[in-house]
């Protein structure tokens, strides 16, 4: 009965079981900050829904490989893989198990109805809350129904004991009755593990002892990739199978990168995905989900950079074109030249304290990403007129960004409205170091002393360390992010300062390895906080580590000994 179990091993009640394509996974994480005691099927259809429950019938111990989900008791075993995107195999022996509708409250509105379908035999639940049906067949062995065309409240479900074998699959209203196209439950298995080893071969083929975590960050990103769906109008990598599952217009950046050199046509799509949603104005959206989009904010333009690290692409000039337009046009004041946030949110760096004094604001991390976009136009641009036009915007606002913005020390930020300046101890303000070697030495030397000042043993706190209003929990008030170091690390790079770039690099490469991918990180002791599957996260160590072990390769200077700062 039993099989290898290759690894990486991994907690659920840190990362989710799935497999790429699906749009649920096997978690006890079923809403925000809560975990249940036993693992549900939670679905991201319509949002983060607990469907179903399973409950062995005595407590067991709980394994996850990419590959296979394992509850062992005693001599008893209970096995479960994907058998494609939308369909699992569930096989056990000697250990029983049922599986329960999670919400026993079935209303009008609201909650499962359970049935046993009299067309083929199989028993299915209908959920109000994902809109979705779910479909168990019983392949081997018998199963008792409980509950089944109950009303109100009830528990729903089957009882599976002895030797059995069941199907679960996700559909929509009918489909043809379950048949075991995928062979027995070791192949399916073995197909699971097969593919996603591919997967991991294409971004990381650089893995090795010197990478331990680059295998568990490969399983994050294929785990939340999701096939097409409703608002979803390509494959998608999820910022997490977690309560963040959706895609913002910043993070997807990252997650393009990451996949670039081994997957470019899922790279792009990670890419193009916000654009398919670009508004008449030429704004990306906040972030696109199954049954939502929101427009409420936008997100920083931080899409040309991430363009120079993508495979050519023909018909990327006019969406960069009409997103760098808003930011010219509806996000200048009258008669200035540098554009603004109209609240932390649009930044990514939500409370950040650079929005403390005021929140519609000229901040000198935005000029500068419209600097390295506008530039990236003038690249692409499809006639020398274009060209020579984006790059003089982008000569102006640079000279506009250090004429204005720049005091000799620091860079400050100033009310839209007020005109008034100031500057904070957050590490957004330093984020102009994007613009690398484009910036006079002085200023990018004063830049990097500054960042320096922020590292812990772990990487760049997003507020410093010694400010009053550090906070070890404080979401952009303290912990490291993975974004901010990648841009942070890619702009000393550039700029010049390898060592403390390699120094940065390293401190995060081993942060994951230590703590593995979480949303963000406590700066000082280097916990995981939030979401603890978080796929920028994972492709941040991904962009990270293969960089690194692509100049290990070239016989570049090693990163520096590693220590506490």
């Amino acid at each position: 009965m039993t099989v290898a179990v290759p690894g990486p091993v991994f907690s659920l009640r840190e990362i989710p079981f799935s497999h790429r394509g699906s749009w649920f996974c096997f978690s006890p994480v079923v809403a925000e900050k809560t975990y249940a005691q036993d693992v549900h099927l939670v679905s991201h259809q319509t949002g983060m829904h607990p469907v179903l429950r399973l409950v062995p019938a005595v407590d067991a111990a709980v394994t996850a490989t990419p590959h296979q989900l394992t509850w062992s008791a005693g001599d008893g075993l209970i096995r479960l893989a994907y058998e494609g995107a939308d369909t699992v195999r569930v096989q056990g022996r000697g250990l029983g198990l049922r599986v329960l509708a999670a919400d026993p409250v079935l209303t009008p509105f609201s909650g499962p109805y359970f049935y046993q379908d009299p067309v083929d035999g199989s028993y299915v639940f209908t959920v109000y809350q994902t809109g979705r049906r779910y479909r168990i067949t019983v392949l081997a062995g018998d199963a008792e129904p409980l509950g089944a065309q109950a009303l109100g409240t009830a528990e729903r479900g089957l009882a599976l004991d002895g030797e059995w074998e069941i199907a679960v699959e996700e559909y929509e209203t009918a489909r043809a009755p379950y048949s075991c196209a995928g062979g027995t439950f070791d192949q399916v298995a073995k197909a699971a593990r097969a593919e996603f080893d591919t997967f991991a071969d294409a971004v990381a083929p650089w893995r090795g002892d010197g990478t331990p975590a680059a295998e568990l960050a490969a399983y994050v990103l294929w785990s939340a990739t999701v096939r097409p769906a409703g608002f979803v109008t390509r494959p998608a990598v999820l910022m997490s199978k977690h309560w963040m599952d959706k895609v913002w217009s910043w993070d997807h950046c990252f997650n393009a990168i990451a996949l670039a050199g081994g997957l470019p046509e899922l790279a792009w799509d990670q890419f193009r995905l916000p654009f398919d949603h670009q508004d008449d104005a030429g704004a990306l959206p906040d972030s696109v989900t199954h049954s939502e989009i929101l427009y409420n904010f936008v997100k920083p333009p931080v899409h040309g950079w991430a363009l120079r690290r993508l495979p050519p692409a023909p018909d990327v000039y006019p969406l960069l074109e009409r997103w760098t337009t808003f930011w010219l046009t509806a996000r200048r004041a009258p008669g200035r030249e540098l554009p603004h946030y109209q609240h932390g949110n649009d930044s990514g760096w939500d409370n950040a304290t650079t929005f403390d004094p005021e929140r519609v604001v000229e901040t000198a991390d935005l000029a500068a990403f419209l600097v390295l976009q506008m530039r990236e136009l003038a690249r692409l641009a499809p006639d020398p007129g274009r060209g020579a036009h984006w790059s003089g915007a982008a000569d102006r606002m640079r000279d506009a960004l250090l004429a204005e913005l720049w005091t000799g020390e620091r860079f400050v930020a100033r009310g839209a409205h007020s005109g008034r300046t100031w500057s904070t101890s957050s590490l957004l303000d330093l984020m102009p170091i994007v613009l690398g070697d484009e910036l006079p030495e002085p200023v990018h030397a004063a830049l990097a002393a500054r960042i320096e000042s922020h590292l812990t043993a772990y990487g760049p706190a997003t507020e410093h360390p010694d400010s009053e209003h550090y906070q070890d929990d404080g979401y952009w008030r303290g912990p490291i992010w993975a974004p901010s170091t990648v841009l942070v690390e890619d702009g000393l790079r550039r700029a010049g300062h390898t060592a403390l770039a390699d120094e940065i690099s390293a401190r995060f490469r081993r942060l994951c390895e230590q703590s593995g991918f979480a949303e963000n990180f406590d700066a000082r002791t280097g916990e995981g906080l939030r979401d603890r599957a978080y796929t920028w996260t994972a492709a941040a160590y991904l962009i990270l580590a293969g960089a690194h072990e692509q100049r290990e390769q070239r016989g570049q200077r090693p990163d520096p000994a590693l220590g506490p700062s």
